[in-house]
């Protein structure tokens, strides 16, 4: 009779006590949780969250919540992969692409078309794009930042607004002479970017 008490015990108690425990950690938590989370907007869905904590006193925990954004990573690691001299400028070239409602891969894949991400570009120049380079005339830059923000300006504002929005038909007015190489070259490497 002993040895069954105390199996009916262990059957009933344990369960018993498991619940007890999980709610009286969960009233512990919401009593000693910060009571305000600052957290920065995801950028996208395709972005990183990642968590960073510091004490405030000896009893809290204060969270903030910082977010990276994976197209950025992604545009990063295809330019190390090429050594590109844009390697630096993957944030800034997704930040640039969203400020004119560009395809975040199209500045990269253009730049990789024209001058093999910047390998082969007209010296001090900072013209990875091709643009504005007709025989001699060569138009300069005074850093990739600048092109970037031009060349995506000048794509939204006289090619996308005007309803060019396949690499075929910005091919037709970006680069005339091409018969259908460039918009094929560009699309293969938006492919790989994606």
């Amino acid at each position: 009779m002993n040895r069954l008490w105390w199996i009916a015990s262990f059957i009933v108690g344990t369960p018993t006590l498991l619940v007890s425990a999980f709610i009286l950690l969960t009233l512990q938590l919401k009593i000693n949780s910060p009571k305000q989370v600052t957290s920065k907007p995801m950028v996208l869905a395709a972005s990183i969250p990642v968590l960073s904590s510091s004490r405030q006193n000896n009893s809290s925990i204060s969270m903030e919540f910082e977010t990276t954004d994976a197209r950025a990573i992604v545009v990063k690691e295809y330019l190390h992969k090429y050594k590109s001299p844009l390697e630096p400028f993957a944030r800034q070239e997704i930040e640039i692409s969203d400020k004119y409602g560009l395809d975040w891969r199209l500045l990269i894949a253009i730049a990789q078309q024209e001058s093999n991400l910047c390998k082969k570009i007209p010296v001090d120049s900072h013209n990875c794009w091709g643009f504005g380079i007709y025989g001699n005339l060569v138009t300069r830059f005074d850093s990739y930042i600048i092109a970037m923000e031009t060349v995506a300006k000048t794509l939204k504002k006289n090619y996308i607004d005007k309803g060019l929005v396949t690499t075929e038909e910005i091919m037709a007015k970006y680069t005339p002479p091409s018969k259908g190489s460039w918009a094929k070259g560009v699309n293969q490497f938006l492919a790989e970017l994606e």
